[in-house]
């Protein structure tokens, strides 16, 4: 006889058992819903940081380009400046230049002439060999007068370098240190003027009684250029940042910075100050700062807004300070810094043009490229914002469905 099948078990199962074994098998059900949730924000965050990486990217590309253009330009400024400083002496005339350039002879021949002052009196000691052995504690220190320490490229140039001065201070005496500062002039118990030793001693060997006041320039205690030079200059040029206008561009007609101008002559060129400071970051840098130079008065006061420190034009314009013209005509000052040897057009000038031209076309396909890779970080930059609002819903997604399929605390207890 075949066995009968048993009866099924009777059991009382507890409701709160039900919905655990409800909910576990929703869970089981759900597994791979959650497991495609989870490679899907997997994918989202590598997304959005794959774009992430792209945009820093072309944002140091971008600056990358921006650096080399700003480079480029500074070139390009520097090379239309040598080409302006021909042009300007060509255009003055070979009648003109021979009738208005000064050399230093001439510089000193104006200085004597002047009347009796410090710097007179310098220059006589100096033609003096004699008496210029005579006096080894001043003649170690002082280095010269300031009208005779550079040479510039251009009359017109010279002229308005030394209306900006004025004669007090083309006339000064530089001294090394303070040493050279007293021994120009001592004083008795009284605090009297020793008329019988330094400067004054020396005018009076030359029958030349020194009246009124006189400037003198201490270099050790002045305070020097901090930055950058020009690369590979010999004249050691100060590396400033030139003057840019609202557009970026390079003000028209800016011809450079005169503390840059002034060519330092070769025996001077190596002078350094116990700190090792040259006669160019200390001297001038101090008499000159960031005095900028415009071919015209036109070109001067459309630059205003980029003038920090004072400009001049070679047409007669004057700025001392922002907001502080000198106007009216100016009285014809005699006393100038010497200019440089008269040349023709320079053996390399066709190469310069051809210089500029290639410097111009670089500077051309520089921008093509930085508009380029602006196009292509703001394409990465709009990628990224959608792909980051993809997975900000996504997020408020994935919190909906796990409060959906998450079982309630009285299941669990």
């Amino acid at each position: 006889m075949e066995p009968q099948p048993q009866p099924l078990a009777v059991m009382d199962v507890d409701q709160s058992e039900m919905s655990i074994v409800q909910w576990d098998g929703t869970q089981n059900g759900g597994f791979s819903q959650a497991q495609s949730m989870m490679l899907n924000s997997k994918k989202l965050q590598d997304d959005l940081q794959n774009l992430g990486l792209k945009i820093k990217q072309h944002e140091n590309n971008l600056k990358l380009l921006k650096n080399q253009k700003n480079k480029l330009d500074d070139s390009i400024l520097d090379t239309q400046v040598t080409l302006s400083k021909y042009h300007s002496s060509a255009a003055t005339g070979t009648e003109n230049e021979e009738r208005t350039s000064q050399s230093e002879e001439e510089t000193i021949k104006q200085i004597l002439q002047y009347g009796p002052s410090a710097a007179s009196i310098w220059c006589q000691l100096r033609a003096n060999h004699t008496s210029y052995a005579s006096y080894p504690t001043l003649t170690k220190d002082v280095i010269g007068i300031v009208a005779t320490l550079g040479r510039v490229d251009d009359d017109n140039l010279s002229r308005m370098l030394s209306q900006y001065l004025g004669v007090e201070t083309m006339l000064a005496i530089v001294c090394k240190s303070y040493e050279g500062v007293k021994a120009l002039e001592t004083y008795d118990r009284e605090g009297h003027i020793n008329k019988e030793s330094g400067i004054h001693g020396v005018g009076a060997s030359f029958g030349t009684a020194l009246n009124g006041s006189f400037s003198v320039i201490c270099l050790e205690d002045l305070r020097p250029y901090c930055g950058e030079f020009v690369l590979d200059d010999p004249q050691r040029r100060l590396d400033l940042l030139k003057p840019k206008l609202s557009t970026g561009e390079s003000p028209p007609g800016f011809l450079g910075f005169a503390v840059n101008m002034i060519n330092v002559e070769y025996m001077n060129l190596f002078f350094l100050t116990s700190s090792g400071h040259g006669l160019r970051e200390t001297l001038l840098y101090n008499i000159f700062s960031r005095l900028q130079v415009y071919k015209t008065r036109e070109d001067m006061l459309l630059a205003r807004p980029c003038i920090s420190d004072g400009a001049i034009s070679l047409d007669g314009g004057m700025i001392r300070h922002p907001g502080i013209f000198s106007l009216g005509s100016w009285k014809e000052m005699n006393i100038r810094f010497p200019r440089s040897s008269a040349s023709s057009a320079p053996s390399k000038y066709s190469e310069t043009e051809k210089q500029l031209m290639e410097m111009r076309w670089k500077k051309e396909k520089m921008e093509e490229d930085m508009k380029r890779e602006q196009a292509l970080l703001d394409a990465a930059r709009h990628q990224f914002q959608r792909k980051k609002e993809e997975f900000v819903k996504f997020l408020a997604e994935s919190s909906s469905y796990a409060a959906q399929v998450t079982p309630p605390l009285s299941c669990l207890g």
